[in-house]
């Protein structure tokens, strides 16, 4: 089987999950950057995993812009969904219910929350000021979550 894996990130935690994720599986693999590929012939794949990370209650713009341009085909495979960032609790299941399609989410195998990072040294003035006020972190914080992402992998996998 041949599972594909397309993520989008803004500092690099949805990618570094997306590629710790793709090596949780046997067969072909392929992983795919939306920021850099949304040209994808999902004919090819039996598997689909979907994610990102969320920044202010939102995924990135060309994680929804994959799945509104495919979701008829994406609804005939079998699929997996991830977001990434620091929520937790009612604010997470809201955030993933605002961010995939009802129809999806209803079809996926397997929906996870992989954590997330602030990683202060690829963030803007701007950015950093948000995080220390709102968040109440000054510093770089990794709370990547990597038994929800071999859970999603084996749950997709069965």
């Amino acid at each position: 089987m041949n599972t594909l894996i397309v993520y989008a990130s803004k500092y690099g935690c949805a990618e570094k999950c997306a590629m710790e994720l793709s090596k949780e599986f046997d067969g072909n693999v392929e992983t795919v950057n939306l920021k850099e590929n949304q040209r994808i012939d999902l004919d090819k794949f039996d598997k689909v995993i979907i994610g990102g990370s969320v920044y202010i209650g939102k995924i990135q713009k060309e994680v929804t812009d994959f799945i509104n341009k495919n979701l008829k085909e994406l609804l005939e495979k079998k699929i997996g969904l991830f977001i990434c960032g620091m929520q937790e609790g009612n604010e997470l299941e809201k955030e993933i219910a605002d961010n995939f399609p009802a129809d999806l989410l209803n079809r996926a195998k397997s929906v996870k929350h992989f954590g997330g990072a602030f990683d202060f040294k690829k963030m803007n003035f701007m950015e950093k000021a948000i995080v220390k006020k709102i968040v109440k972190v000054s510093s770089d914080k990794s709370d990547i979550k990597h038994e929800n992402i071999k859970q999603l992998a084996i749950e997709m996998q069965k």
